[in-house]
């Protein structure tokens, strides 16, 4: 009985298989809408969100943690994984190789990379010639006026005003020196004959009011905001135009051989190919730290190979800026002085890094830091075990390099404003295995690590070299 029974049931589900699937289809696509809201986004279905912690972490609910979610929320934590090998490898030795790994790299198509930086406008001019208030000119009955040569005419334009530093404007009335510095006001521009420009605050010179007191020649005119009247409509123009720099990849490469008899030799420590290749790569890294620090842009011709080199400029050279000193002492107001040169006159961030020589290290280690600059304990980015060296101008994180000691720069540095440094890879990082003993050449096991990389200082101003006089 139970027999025929089960045989009627299948029978009836073969006949009726069609019918079955599509009910089986339907109760899916219900369940499946139904953990949707009625917005189309995601309900109940375990996607997963990051929620902050008590001290500043993040946490997943609802749903497992991803790769996106780890990005999202700790983006560092997960690295290429060539990147994952080379970076582990005695970073604090090369810090610069390893910051610009840490930042990440850009392709390029091409062994020449062109790129392109905008500067700042300058701010400041001297005067170029001494002004003799009794040279005043006078444009109707009560608009005195002065023309000034200044070394860069070209920075000032119609309406700007401009602040004559160490030299003091006057009380209303023009016949009591007040306490502001003279403020003047630019009617007009000549890029030969000067600035034509009148006082804000200025002197009282025979019966004229209002006239430009005298000035000598080097005082600083600092260009300020533009005054414009209650008709203006328009302003002179502003253009900025990108500057063209160009640098060369360089092809970096490294081999690693062992012999069939060598591996498979007894041992007494387990010295394998893994160990060598980890040893070529902290030398290969060294070598490129030198090149990208202090190699000289150039492409030769190798007469024996029939072909050309590139060879990659390092960024000492392109640094905008420079301090220097006479590499005995370093008292603090030459610390205040260096961390003013390097966070002013530029738009570059305030924590910028100094890479610098053993004594220069050693010079600023016997300072007695007060509370204008401080030391602090010892902080880590980018992989490295930064020092911290605080000030009203911003912070530099500070880290000894050997590269300058071997180079014979050991009183030297380098501040580097890491915003502004950008890695160029036409061949990243990769390793290749040779099949020596198939073509009979060799019978070894051989590896060989190339890069083709450059690195570049996108804004030059940002950054400055420290040099002995």
């Amino acid at each position: 009985m139970k027999l025929s029974t089960l045989a009627r049931a299948l029978r009836w589900i073969v006949r009726n298989r069609k019918l079955i699937l599509f009910t089986i289809v339907v109760i899916l696509v219900s369940i499946l809408t139904g953990c949707l809201s009625h917005d189309g986004s995601a309900a109940t279905l375990a996607v997963g969100a990051l929620i902050g912690g008590t001290a500043g972490g993040k946490h997943v609910v609802d749903g497992p943690l991803t790769t996106d979610l780890t990005r999202e929320g700790s983006p560092d934590l997960l690295l290429n994984e060539i990147d994952r090998q080379i970076v582990k490898i005695r970073p604090m030795s090369t810090p610069l190789d390893q910051i610009s790994r840490y930042a990440g790299s850009k392709h390029v198509g091409s062994m020449v990379v062109d790129y392109l930086s905008v500067d700042t406008k300058p701010t400041t001019a001297q005067l170029a010639d001494d002004y003799d208030e009794s040279s005043v000119q006078q444009v109707g009955s009560d608009s005195p006026v002065a023309v000034l040569k200044t070394s860069n005419n070209e920075i000032f334009d119609k309406s700007d005003t401009i602040l004559v530093q160490g030299v003091y404007g006057y009380e209303p009335g023009g016949q009591r020196m007040s306490s502001s510095e003279l403020v003047l006001y630019v009617l007009d521009r000549d890029a030969t004959e000067g600035i034509t420009v009148m006082a804000v605050n200025g002197k009282k010179v025979g019966e004229i009011e209002g006239c430009v007191p005298s000035i000598e020649s080097g005082a600083t005119l600092m260009r300020m905001g533009r005054a414009a009247s209650e008709l203006d409509v328009m302003s002179p123009q502003f253009e900025a135009l990108p500057h063209k720099s160009r640098q060369y990849c360089q092809i970096f490469k490294m081999q690693v051989e062992q012999s069939t008899l060598q591996r498979l030799a007894n041992k007494e420590v387990d010295w394998s190919m893994s160990d060598q290749e980890e040893a070529a790569i902290y030398d290969m890294r060294l070598g490129m730290e030198k090149s990208f620090l202090f190699g000289v842009k150039g492409r030769l011709w190798n007469p024996s190979k029939k072909e050309f080199i590139m060879l990659t400029g390092g960024i000492w050279h392109q640094a905008g800026k420079s301090f220097k000193y006479d590499g005995e002492e370093l008292s603090a107001s030459q610390v205040i002085d260096l961390m003013r040169n390097a966070f002013t006159g530029n738009a570059g961030s305030k924590r910028k890094i100094l890479i610098g020589g053993s004594e220069l290290i050693g010079l600023l280690s016997r300072l007695d830091y007060t509370r204008i600059i401080t030391s602090r304990e010892r902080v880590s980015r980018w992989g490295i075990d930064f020092s911290e060296l605080h000030s009203k101008f911003g912070t530099l994180y500070v880290v000894m390099s050997e590269i300058f000691d071997e180079c014979g720069m050991s009183k030297c540095g380098m501040i580097i404003d890491p915003e502004y440094l950008q890695k160029y890879s036409h061949i990243p990082f990769s390793t290749e295995s040779l099949n020596l003993k198939a073509s009979g050449m060799r019978n070894t096991d051989a590896l060989v690590m190339s890069e083709a990389s450059c690195l570049v200082l996108r804004y030059p101003k940002a950054h400055m070299r420290i040099e002995v006089l």
